[in-house]
């Protein structure tokens, strides 16, 4: 079973905060079932856009687990925003957590770290 939004994204700003980064909630969604995007936020003034990946990529087994994928990689500010209004057209019960931070390692999983498996055998 899947953690909570709320929680997840609670816990992932409590990991932010740790590390003595920064963490912000700029979109608040549903709480019990929202998509989570993270808007990472670089010194050099570009950012990426971090999305839940598709969900053919997740295992039965694994179900439970947030895998993101990076959608926007370093780019302008507004190109992001851009991005995310986009999806909250879509789908308005998403949340937008951003994050100022250079590395996301061990705050969100990614897709693309994960093995592959297509029933013969993993990648």
């Amino acid at each position: 079973m899947r953690v909570r939004t709320d929680i997840f994204v609670s816990a992932l700003m409590r990991r932010v905060f740790a590390r003595g980064d920064f963490a912000a909630v700029e979109v608040k969604g549903a709480e019990a079932a929202g998509a989570v995007f993270v808007r990472q936020m670089f010194r050099d003034g570009t950012e990426s856009l971090h999305a839940p990946a598709p969900q053919s990529v997740f295992d039965s087994e694994e179900s439970d687990t947030r895998l993101f994928e990076t959608r926007l990689e370093r780019v302008a500010g507004e190109t992001v925003a851009e991005a995310i209004g986009r999806e909250r057209r879509f789908d308005s019960d998403l949340w937008v957590v951003s994050v100022e931070t250079d590395d996301l390692a061990g705050l969100i999983d990614f897709a693309e770290d994960k093995p592959k498996d297509d029933g013969f055998f993993r990648r």
